[in-house]
């Protein structure tokens, strides 16, 4: 575990741009209903924030990690099969990654202490909030090598709520 770790994150720092694509808000039913299974969604608790957030991984980049990670070039899979259990596993060191990547660009706003708490393949079981609830979705283009990919993380107002003014720009430039 600690080697795939230490391997991907080198590899990360050394071949990865990512790029902000959009934000926007959109109730939560949106969101979930604009992806199709299977899906990688790591439900994250946002702790000390109440509630939990998701990331959204497109499959290609899921398939064009474990491939690198296993010795591949990492190459582009298209292909719409269910992740191995043995690929689900090593994506959730992949996701620990992600989710430890948080912690800095909120320590202004929050000392954050996320943890993954799953990863779900099917969008059924990742309703964290009420279907009509709001939420903030950031899409990120992810270049991995020679692989595009997407990141959407999906951020409910009911768990950001308790710092949305710190979030606000006004607060920012005060």
């Amino acid at each position: 575990g600690r080697l795939i770790s230490t391997h991907l994150s080198t590899y990360l720092r050394k071949n990865v741009q990512v790029e902000v694509i959009n934000s926007e808000a959109v109730v939560f039913s949106e969101f979930i209903n604009s992806l199709s299974n299977p899906v990688l969604l790591g439900v994250v608790d946002f702790k000390p924030l109440d509630g939990n957030v998701i990331i959204e991984l497109s499959n290609n980049l899921g398939y064009s990690i474990i491939d690198r990670l296993l010795g591949g070039i990492g190459d582009v899979f298209q292909t719409n099969r269910m992740f191995t259990e043995i690929e689900l596993t090593i994506l959730e060191r992949i996701f620990d990654i992600f989710v430890n990547m948080l912690i800095e660009p909120w320590e202004n706003v929050v000392e954050l202490d996320p943890k993954l708490d799953r990863i779900e393949i099917n969008t059924q079981f990742a309703q964290i909030v009420d279907p009509n609830a709001m939420t903030a979705i950031v899409t990120l283009n992810l270049h991995i090598g020679r692989v595009d990919g997407m990141i959407n993380f999906c951020l409910p107002y009911s768990t950001l709520e308790s710092v949305i003014e710190k979030i606000n720009t006004k607060y920012w430039y005060s």
